[in-house]
């Protein structure tokens, strides 16, 4: 019982030094990554104090960044799934309605910070970017998650968010689970379908990237994409 009752709350801190009193009167940007965290959560659990898990967290996200994950979060003392969920989804959040605000894609290169997600993810994810006619993201969807390397895509799937958009551009991503970057057979049936129906609807196809833990390989860059 000592290190709880030693243990130092936000409440403990001057009240002008607390994070969310901070915020109000200095803004957000005033904050520490710590505080930031610390804001989001509001309190610890019995035997671990805000800060102490807010110091934690905030060394996870500047090492994994868009790669953190539930399990990264879970295996910090005093956070459970409320917690982790709290943090993802501010993280969300910022990524579907902010963050995409500044995104511009004009080679592969631009959009792997975009796919670090599902590099190393052991089924196929398949996804899809929405792009303006200035070739800024609109939306990044998953269109579909397959079993291991099977991944089912059809065109109504894919453009019927992308027709909403009202999209210019389109850029196609999913990865290999196998590790192998090389293009399947059913990836380039699957890419003539998809670049078939885009044509149709006047949509243009920038790219199709495959991505692995070792690397990627794109379609517009191997000359596929005209």
């Amino acid at each position: 019982m000592e290190n709880i009752t030693a243990m130092k709350t936000i409440k403990d801190m001057p009240e002008h030094s607390r994070p969310r009193e901070k915020l109000r009167e200095r803004g957000a940007c005033a904050l520490t990554d710590e505080e930031l965290v610390a804001a989001i959560l509001g309190m610890g659990t019995a035997g671990v104090d805000v800060r102490t898990i807010a110091r934690q967290v905030a060394g996870l996200i500047r090492e994994h960044k868009t790669g953190l994950t539930l399990d990264h979060l879970l295996a910090v003392p005093g956070v459970g799934l409320a917690k982790a969920g709290q943090i993802l989804s501010a993280f969300e959040l910022a990524r579907r309605h902010l963050i995409k605000d500044t995104v511009t894609i004009t080679t592969a290169s631009d959009a792997l910070p975009l796919l670090a997600d599902i590099a190393g993810k052991t089924q196929e994810h398949f996804i899809c970017f929405s792009l303006n006619g200035a070739n800024e993201v609109i939306e990044k969807r998953t269109v579909t998650i397959g079993l291991l390397d099977r991944s089912q895509v059809h065109p109504r799937e894919v453009f019927a968010d992308v027709i909403a958009d009202r999209a210019a551009a389109v850029i196609f991503a999913h990865n290999h689970p196998s590790g192998d970057l090389n293009p399947s057979d059913a990836d380039f049936k699957i890419h003539e379908q998809l670049a078939q129906a885009a044509a149709i609807l006047g949509i243009r196809v920038l790219d199709h990237i495959i991505v692995t833990r070792n690397g990627h390989y794109s379609f517009q860059e191997a000359g596929l994409i005209k």
